[in-house]
C-alpha cells in the first residue's frame, strides 16, 4: 500500500534527476544493490505515507522485504493460503492444458479500463519494486521495467546539459535478436484486482481486445527495443531464500510451459519480411524437463545463458570488470598483415549463371487413403493385434543365417513392457527417473537391430524421446566426446542397452561401467524381457494421434565434428512415412532387405519406421556379415525373394568385387533397389558397373533408385520405381571447371575434367523444392546455377536441440527472388545439398555443403577429389579406400589436405610415385593445387562406428601434428598463391610501442644475412677470377700435381682420382672433341650423361672449356629401363641439348632393344663416347665475354612430375662457389667426403665446382655404392679423418637401417668419427628431426657429437639458402606453433 500511496504524489525533480543517477550507477556496477537500496530509501523515504495494518497488506510488505533482502519470514495463514494457491495450481493446470494459456498472472497497478491518458503514472519506486519481486534479484530483469528506461532519458538529458563525455549505459545484445513468440513472455493483459501484489488461484477474467491490445503493443515494443530478457525457465529448485517469493516460484516451476531456447546466435539471417508461419512447433505438454539443468534461464549482456544461482550481484561486477576501461590496443596499433597478403583477382573469364530464375518445384500431392494408421504406434497396435504372427524383422549372424526373427505381435508386447518399465520401474513412485517427454539414449550394437526396435517402440508408446547413438568401445573413441555433449544438452539420465551390449562396455575393475568423456551420468538400463516387468493387466499405453510432440532426436555430426540432434515431431515422423509410402509404392506383407544402418538416416525411415506402418517384413544384414561376406545382401535378396533392397554404392561396389559368376543369383523379384548415396556424384559408376554384371542375372535398369537425404530434411528426393524399361535414368555431363564456380555448363564425355551426375528422382510428395545461393541471403538460383537444396514440408525435422539461432538459420529459411519478395509464406529447410532442378522436375546433386572447400574463390567438392585421387594408378595402392580429404586455413584461404592410408606392404619408392600422380591427376582435372599429401600407416586413422574415416578427428590430429605419417608430400609452391608482400623496414618505433613500454611483437623485420663476399682475403686468389674455366687454369699451372677429387669403389678403395692438371688436360681433350667430332658452335646446349664420377666432371669442364652449356642428366637404370628412360629424353628434348655425352657402356644402353621399347632411338641428338678422347689441345680455350652468360643448365624433376630448369650464369656460380667457401671454411689443405647425387641442386655444386674454386680435396662416395655396402662413407670418413661431410636423408637412412645392429664390430674394425666436424644434409625439404636425431644417437657410442649433424635447405632458385658452416652457432631445436606457422606467425615455445 505504500506504494500505492507513492503513486498518487509527484516526487521533486532533483529527486526524481538523483533516482536516475542511482538507477545510471547500478547499472554500470558502480554501487552494489545494497548501497542502492540504502540511497534510494534516503532519497524517497520523506515521501511515503505510513503503511497501514490490514491483512491484505501483509503478503506485499513480506515480499517486499523478502526482495529487498530482509529475512524471509513465515507467512500465517490468517494472510493467505499459500498451499492453496500450490493446490489450485495444480487443479489448474491439469483443467487448463488443452488451452495452452498461462495459470498464473502477474497484474499491473493500473486499471485496465481507464483510457490511457487517465491512468495513473506508473512511478520508480512502484515498478521497481514489482520488477524485483519478479526476477528474484536479477540484474538483467530490471530491463523490463519502466524506471530504467525512465533513468536512461534522465541521464541523458542531464549530460546533454553538461556535456561531458561519459559512456551510456547499453546493454550488450547480439543485434540479430530473438523476436518470436517463443522468445518473450508477454505480461497479462486480463483484468483483475488492483492489487500489484495479488496472485489470483483461479483465473476468472478475460481480458477484452482493447486491454491486449495495449499491453501486447507495449510488449512487442520492448522485445523489439532489446530490453527484455527471457523469463523464468522451468525449474523445481529456485535459487534464494524461503518465503512467498521461493513458494510461488515453485508454483510457476510446475506450472509454466516450456517455451524457452537458447540464446540468439548472431550468425543467423533475419528475413527482412516477418511472416506468420503455420508450421509445426515444438511439444506443449503440461511438463518438461529443462533444457540447461536444474537452472533458472538467464540472459547476461553479452547473451550468454547463465544459472540464476549465480548472485545478480557477483554478475553485475563481473559484466562490470569485462567492460573495458580503455580503448584496446589495436585501436592505436593495426597490423599491416592482411594489407600485405596478394588480392586474388576474380578471372574475367569465369563463366557466369545466364539462366532465368527458378521457379520452386513442387511436388506431386500426398493422397490420403483410408486405411492409414493416426499415428505409428497405432499401425504397431493394429498389426500387433490383428496380425500378431506375421514376421517383422528378421536379424543374421556372421554366418548370414537367420539369428532371431521378430513377430508384429512380439513386437507390441515387448514395446509395451519396456513402455511400462521406463515410466514405473526407474525412480521411485514419488520421483520417477523418467517421465512423458524425457529424453532417453538408445545404446544398441549394429548387429542387433531387434532389441533397438523394441526400445524404440517401447519410447514411443511411453511418450519419451529416444536418442539412438552408437556404442562407446572404449573411453577416448572418436567423436565421443561430441556425443556426450549432446545427451547432456538433451537432458539424458538413463541409457536404454541390450544384455549383451552392457557386458561388452568398459567397466571399472569395481565392474561399473566408467563416465564416458564429456558424457553426463547415465544410468544403463537393460531392455531384455528377462529383465523387466509384467505391466498390469489394467495398465494400457496412451496411444494418441500424431501431433506435435518430438518423436525422436537423430544426432548428425557436423564438419567440425561438432554433434547436433535434430528433433523430428511425431506429425513429420508420420507424414514422412506416408510420403515414402506413396513413393515407393510399399504395401503390405512386402519383404525389403536393409544393409544400412537402422539407428539413423535411410535405414531407420525405410527399415524401423515405414516398414512397421505397412506392416513389411524386413531381413536386416548387419555389417560385420558384410565385412565376411559382400554378396550376402544379394543372396538374402534371392532367398526371400525380396521386393525392395536398401543399400549404399559401396556394398554394390564390394559386391561386384566378391562376385565370382554364382549360378543361383537371380534378381528378378527386385522392384525396387534404392541407393542411399545417390546425392554422392560419384555413385553413379558403381551403378552402372552392377548394371552392367547382374543385368544378365534378371536386375533390370529401371529397379535402381537413387535418393538423397539429410538428416535435416529427411528424404529430400527419391526416384521412383517404374514399370517403363525405356525410360532412360536422368544423367548429364558437367564441366567440373563450370562446377567450381556454381555454374552448369554441360560439356562431353571424352574430357576428363566432366563430372557425370544422375538424377535422384523427383521432389517427395507433399513437399516444394528450391535451389538457394549458398552464401548470404537465401536467394532463388538461376535454371543453370548450383545452388544448395531447399525444403518445405511437414515431413522434415523441427529443430537442432536447443540452439535457435543454428535453428533459425536451417530451419525458417525464407527464400526470396532477385527483387527480394518471399517466395512462400512459409518456411523452408536447409538439406546441406548442393544441386539443381533439372528438366521433367529431376533432381540432381553435386555435392554437399559439408564437403565444400573454396580455393581462392572456386568451389571444390571433398568427394570429387577422393574420387580423383581413388581413381589414380595403382587403384588399389590406398588401403581399403580409406581417405579423407579437407581443408585447411593458411593465409587466409583453404588449402586442400589429403590423408591417406598406404598399403602395409607399399615401398617409400610406390609411395612417392603413387603420390606425385595423384597431385598431376588432382591439377590436372580439377585444377587446383594439394597443399599436403600425407600417407600413414593401415588402420591409424580414427574410424567411425561403421568402419569409415573420421573426418573432424582426422583433421584434428593434423592440425596438432599429432598424425605421424609415414610418407608427406607438401606442396605449398603450387598452391599458396597469395604470399605477403615484402614487409617494409620501419624507420623509428612507431607510437603504440611507446604506449605499451616495450617493442610491439611482429613488427621487426624477419631477415637475416650472412657475411659479405665483397671482401678479398690476402690468400684468397681464385677471386681474382671470374669463371670457372679461369680458376682451373690458374690452379693447373699453380698447383698441378695437387689432388682435387678422388673417388672409392664399394670396398673402399680408390678407384680413381684427379689432379688439377690432370683434369685441366681431360678438359682440353673433351673440348676437342666438341668441337670436331660434334662441329659444335658456342652456347651450344650438351647433355652429359653419366654415372656419379670422373668422367662427368671432365666432361662438364670439357663443356665449358668450348664454350657450350652443359646439363647433367641422371643415366637411366639398366634394371628400369622403361621408367627412367623417358625422363632422359624429357630433359634432353627439353634443354634443346644439341649433343650427348656420354661412356661407352651408357651408350650401348640408350641403344639397345629395351630402349627402344620405351622411346624411339633414332630421335636422340649425336651421341658423343668420351671413352676414347682425342690427343691434341684445342687452339684456345673459350672465356665468355661476358659474366651474365650461361654458364649451365640445372635440371631437376619435382615431386609432382614436373620438370624445372634453372639457369646458372658465369658470375652466380662463382659467387655460389665462394660463398659456400667462407661459410665452410674450405682451403687446399682440407677434405671433405661427399656422399651425394651429383645432377642437380647443391649436391652438384659439392660434387663438381667446389674443389675446383676452393682447391680443397674431395673424397667422392657414390650412393649407390651403399647398397652393397652400408658402412661405406662412414669408414671413409674415419679413414681419412675427414672433418666435414655432406650427404643426403636418403644416405642417412640407409646407414641408420644398415648400420643399427653394427655399431660393436664398426668399433671394433677402428671405426671414429670424434674427429667430425660438421654432418651436413642435404635437403630441399623439410628438415627430418627425427632421422637425424636417430643417426646421432646411434653413432654416438662411435665418437660423433650430436651437435656435429645439421641440415642445410635449398630451393630449386636458391640451391642454398642456409648452410651449416664451421664457425656458425650450434644447431639449436625450437618448438614453434604450428597453428601460427600456418597464419604466416610463428609463436616460438619452451621445450616444456
Amino acid at each position: 500500500m505504500a506504494d500505492r500511496g507513492l503513486e498518487g504524489m509527484a516526487l521533486p525533480l532533483e529527486v526524481r534527476a538523483r533516482l536516475a543517477e542511482l538507477e545510471l550507477e547500478l547499472s554500470e556496477g558502480d554501487i552494489t544493490q545494497k548501497g542502492y537500496e540504502k540511497k534510494r530509501s534516503k532519497l524517497i523515504g520523506a515521501y511515503l505515507p505510513q503503511p497501514p495494518t490490514a491483512n491484505g497488506a501483509a503478503v506485499v510488505r513480506c515480499r517486499l522485504q523478502h526482495s529487498e533482502g530482509a529475512p524471509g519470514r513465515a507467512l500465517h495463514s490468517g494472510n493467505i493460503g499459500v498451499c492453496d494457491i500450490r493446490d489450485a495450481a495444480v487443479r489448474e493446470r491439469a483443467a487448463s492444458t488443452a488451452g495452452n494459456r498461462p495459470l498464473f498472472y502477474f497484474r499491473f497497478g493500473v486499471d485496465q479500463a481507464l483510457p490511457p491518458e487517465r491512468r495513473a503514472p506508473v512511478t520508480p519506486a512502484s515498478s521497481t519494486r514489482y520488477h524485483r519481486r519478479r526476477s528474484s534479484g536479477s540484474r538483467d530483469e530490471r530491463y523490463r521495467s519502466d524506471v530504467h528506461t525512465e533513468a536512461v532519458q534522465a541521464a541523458l538529458a542531464k549530460h546533454k546539459e553538461r556535456k561531458m563525455a561519459v559512456p551510456m549505459p547499453s546493454k550488450r545484445r547480439s543485434l540479430v535478436v530473438q523476436t518470436s513468440m517463443d522468445a518473450y513472455t508477454p505480461p497479462d493483459t486480463s483484468s483483475g484486482s488492483e492489487d500489484e501484489g495479488s496472485v489470483q488461484g483461479d483465473s476468472q477474467g478475460t481480458p477484452t481486445s482493447s486491454q491486449g491490445s495495449i499491453n501486447m503493443e507495449h510488449w512487442i515494443s520492448q522485445a523489439i527495443h532489446g530490453s527484455t530478457t527471457s523469463t523464468t525457465s522451468s525449474s523445481s529448485t529456485q535459487s534464494g531464500g524461503s518465503g512467498a517469493a521461493h513458494r510461488l516460484a515453485d508454483v510457476m516451476a510446475q506450472t509454466h510451459i516450456e517455451n524457452h531456447s537458447a540464446p540468439p546466435d548472431v550468425t543467423t539471417y533475419t528475413s527482412e519480411h516477418p511472416i506468420q508461419v503455420e508450421r509445426p512447433q515444438g511439444s506443449t505438454t503440461s511438463r518438461t524437463a529443462p533444457k540447461y539443468g536444474n537452472a533458472e534461464l538467464m540472459e547476461t549482456g553479452d547473451g550468454v545463458p547463465v544459472s540464476s544461482r549465480v548472485s545478480a550481484k557477483i554478475q553485475q561486477l563481473v559484466n562490470t570488470l569485462k567492460r573495458p576501461k580503455r580503448p584496446p590496443l589495436r585501436e592505436f596499433f593495426v597490423d599491416d598483415f592482411e594489407e600485405l597478403l596478394e588480392v586474388q583477382q576474380p578471372d574475367p573469364n569465369q563463366p557466369k549463371p545466364e539462366g532465368a530464375q527458378m521457379l520452386a518445384m513442387r511436388g506431386e500431392q500426398l493422397g490420403v487413403v483410408t486405411n492409414w494408421p493416426p499415428s505409428l504406434e497405432a499401425a504397431l497396435q493394429r498389426w500387433g493385434t490383428i496380425s500378431p504372427k506375421a514376421p517383422c524383422l528378421t536379424t543374421m549372424d556372421t554366418n548370414g543365417k537367420p539369428l532371431y526373427i521378430l513377430t508384429y505381435g512380439k513386437l507390441w508386447t515387448r514395446s509395451m513392457k519396456v513402455a511400462y518399465n521406463i515410466l514405473h520401474k526407474l525412480g521411485t513412485k514419488q520421483e520417477p527417473m523418467v517421465r512423458p517427454g524425457d529424453r532417453v539414449a538408445l545404446v544398441f550394437p549394429n548387429n542387433d537391430p531387434a532389441a533397438s526396435m523394441v526400445a524404440f517402440y517401447g519410447c514411443l508408446l511411453a511418450e519419451v524421446v529416444p536418442v539412438p547413438i552408437e556404442v562407446p568401445l572404449t573411453r577416448k573413441d572418436a567423436g565421443s566426446q561430441q556425443i556426450g555433449f549432446l545427451l547432456g544438452s538433451c537432458g539424458v539420465t538413463v541409457a536404454l542397452t541390450s544384455d549383451a551390449c552392457h557386458k561388452g562396455l568398459p567397466k571399472s575393475p569395481t565392474g561399473e561401467i566408467p563416465q564416458f568423456k564429456g558424457w553426463p551420468k547415465l544410468l544403463w538400463f537393460v531392455t531384455e524381457s528377462k529383465h523387466l516387468s509384467k505391466p498390469p493387466r489394467d495398465w494400457f499405453p496412451h496411444i494418441k494421434d500424431a501431433n506435435n510432440d518430438t518423436a525422436y532426436i537423430e544426432y548428425k555430426t557436423c564438419k567440425d565434428g561438432s554433434v547436433l540432434g535434430v528433433t523430428v515431431t511425431r506429425i513429420a515422423l508420420l507424414t514422412h512415412c506416408q510420403a515414402l509410402t506413396q513413393a515407393c509404392g510399399y504395401t503390405e506383407a512386402e519383404t525389403i532387405v536393409n544393409v544400412l544402418d537402422f539407428k539413423k538416416d535411410v535405414g531407420l525411415w525405410h527399415g524401423i519406421l515405414t516398414s512397421v506402418m505397412n506392416m513389411m517384413h524386413v531381413i536386416s544384414i548387419p555389417y560385420s556379415l558384410m565385412k565376411v561376406n559382400p554378396l550376402s545382401w544379394i543372396q538374402k535378396v534371392c532367398q526371400y525373394k525380396a521386393k525392395v533392397a536398401c543399400v549404399k554404392s559401396r556394398d554394390m561396389h564390394w559386391a561386384l568385387v566378391a562376385h565370382r559368376d554364382q549360378r543361383d543369383i537371380n534378381l528378378s523379384s527386385l522392384r525396387m533397389l534404392i541407393v542411399a548415396d545417390g546425392a554422392n556424384p560419384w555413385s553413379i559408376s558403381s551403378c552402372d558397373a552392377f548394371l552392367n554384371v547382374f543385368q544378365s542375372k534378371g536386375l533390370r535398369q529401371e529397379v535402381i533408385c537413387p535418393c538423397a537425404s539429410s538428416p535435416e530434411a529427411l528424404t529430400v528426393a527419391i526416384r521412383r520405381p517404374t514399370d517403363d524399361s525405356n525410360q532412360p535414368p536422368g544423367r548429364g555431363v558437367l564441366s567440373m571447371h563450370g562446377l567450381t564456380y556454381g555454374v552448369i555448363r554441360v560439356d562431353s564425355e571424352e574430357k576428363l575434367s566432366v563430372l557425370t551426375v544422375q538424377d535422384v528422382g523427383l521432389v517427395m510428395p507433399g513437399a516444394i523444392m528450391c535451389s538457394v545461393k549458398p552464401d548470404g541471403i537465401p536467394q532463388l538460383c538461376r535454371t543453370d546455377e548450383i545452388g544448395e537444396l531447399c525444403v518445405c514440408a511437414i515431413a522434415t525435422g523441427t529443430s537442432y536441440y536447443g540452439l535457435s539461432g543454428m535453428t533459425k538459420n536451417t530451419f525458417e529459411v525464407f527464400p526470396v527472388t532477385s527483387s527480394g519478395a518471399p517466395v512462400s509464406e512459409y518456411p523452408f529447410v536447409r538439406t546441406g545439398l548442393l544441386g539443381f532442378v533439372g528438366p521433367g522436375g529431376l533432381v540432381f546433386v553435386v555435392g554437399k555443403m559439408d564437403g565444400l572447400m573454396v580455393v581462392s574463390g572456386r568451389r571444390h567438392n571433398a568427394d570429387d577429389i577422393v574420387a580423383t585421387a581413388l581413381a589414380v594408378e595403382p587403384m588399389k595402392f590406398v588401403y581399403r579406400g580409406r581417405i579423407a580429404v579437407f581443408s585447411v586455413t593458411v593465409l587466409h584461404d583453404e588449402r586442400i589436405v589429403i590423408v591417406a592410408e598406404q598399403r602395409p606392404d607399399s615401398t617409400e619408392e610406390d609411395s612417392f610415385q603413387w603420390m606425385s600422380r595423384v597431385l598431376q591427376a588432382i591439377d590436372s582435372i580439377h585444377q587446383v593445387g594439394v597443399y599436403c599429401l600425407a600417407l600413414v600407416p593401415a588402420n591409424t586413422l580414427p574410424k567411425t562406428p561403421l568402419g569409415g574415416i573420421h573426418l573432424s578427428e582426422t583433421k584434428q590430429l593434423f592440425l596438432e601434428g599429432s598424425l605421424h605419417p609415414c610418407n608427406v608430400l607438401m606442396c605449398p609452391h603450387t598452391c599458396v598463391t597469395n604470399l605477403p608482400k615484402p614487409r617494409q623496414k620501419q624507420p623509428e618505433i612507431g607510437p603504440a610501442s611507446v604506449m605499451v613500454g616495450n617493442l610491439v611483437s611482429g613488427k621487426r623485420i624477419a631477415q637475416a644475412s650472412g657475411r659479405d663476399l665483397g671482401q678479398i682475403e690476402d690468400n684468397d686468389q681464385a677471386r681474382k677470377f671470374l669463371f670457372l674455366s679461369e680458376v682451373l687454369q690458374w690452379r693447373a699451372q699453380t698447383t698441378p700435381d695437387h689432388v682435387l677429387y678422388t673417388l672409392l669403389n664399394c670396398r673402399g678403395t680408390i678407384a680413381s682420382s684427379l689432379t688439377c692438371v690432370q683434369l685441366h688436360k681431360r678438359a682440353e681433350k673433351i673440348a676437342v672433341m666438341l668441337m670436331e667430332r660434334g662441329h659444335l658452335q658456342d652456347g651450344d646446349h650438351v647433355a652429359l650423361v653419366y654415372p656419379p664420377g670422373i668422367d662427368l666432371i671432365a666432361a662438364f669442364y670439357g663443356c665449358l672449356y668450348a664454350g657450350c652449356v652443359p646439363i647433367t642428366v641422371r643415366p637411366p637404370h639398366p634394371q628400369n629401363i622403361a621408367t627412367t628412360l623417358p625422363t632422359v629424353k624429357m630433359i634432353v628434348e627439353v634443354s634443346r641439348s644439341a649433343c650427348l655425352m656420354t661412356t661407352q657402356l651408357i651408350c650401348k644402353l640408350l641403344r639397345s632393344r629395351e630402349a627402344a621399347a620405351a622411346v624411339d632411338v633414332r630421335a636422340w641428338p649425336p651421341i658423343l663416347d668420351t671413352d676414347d678422347l682425342p690427343k691434341k689441345r684445342p687452339a684456345q680455350i673459350y672465356k665468355p665475354s661476358n659474366p651474365d652468360t650461361l654458364a649451365y643448365l640445372d635440371f631437376s624433376v619435382s615431386t609432382t612430375g614436373m620438370l624445372a630448369g634453372v639457369k646458372m650464369s658465369h658470375a652466380a656460380t662463382s659467387a655460389f662457389c665462394r660463398s659456400i667457401k667462407l661459410q665452410c671454411e674450405l682451403y687446399p689443405s682440407r677434405e671433405v667426403a661427399i656422399c651425394l647425387d651429383p645432377y642437380c641442386g647443391l649436391g652438384f655444386v659439392l660434387w663438381c665446382l667446389c674443389s675446383v674454386y676452393s682447391g680443397h680435396q674431395s673424397i667422392l662416395i657414390p650412393p649407390s655404392e651403399l647398397e652393397t655396402n652400408p658402412a661405406l662413407w662412414l669408414l671413409a670418413v674415419s679413414q681419412y679423418k675427414v672433418r666435414d661431410t655432406f650427404c643426403s636423408y636418403s644416405v642417412m637412412e640407409l646407414c641408420t637401417k644398415g648400420l643399427g645392429s653394427q655399431t660393436e664390430s664398426l668399433k671394433a674394425r677402428g671405426l671414429d668419427l670424434s674427429r667430425v666436424r660438421t654432418c651436413v644434409v642435404v635437403a630441399e625439404e623439410r628438415p627430418r628431426i627425427a632421422l637425424t636425431q636417430s643417426f646421432s644417437k646411434l653413432f654416438k657410442d662411435l665418437g660423433l657429437h650430436p651437435r656435429a649433424v645439421s641440415t642445410s635447405f635449398g630451393c630449386r632458385v636458391n640451391l642454398a639458402i642456409c648452410l651449416q658452416g664451421t664457425s656458425g652457432p650450434d644447431p639449436t631445436t625450437v618448438y614453434v606453433d604450428m597453428r601460427a606457422l600456418r597464419h604466416d606467425s610463428g609463436a616460438v615455445h619452451s621445450a616444456l
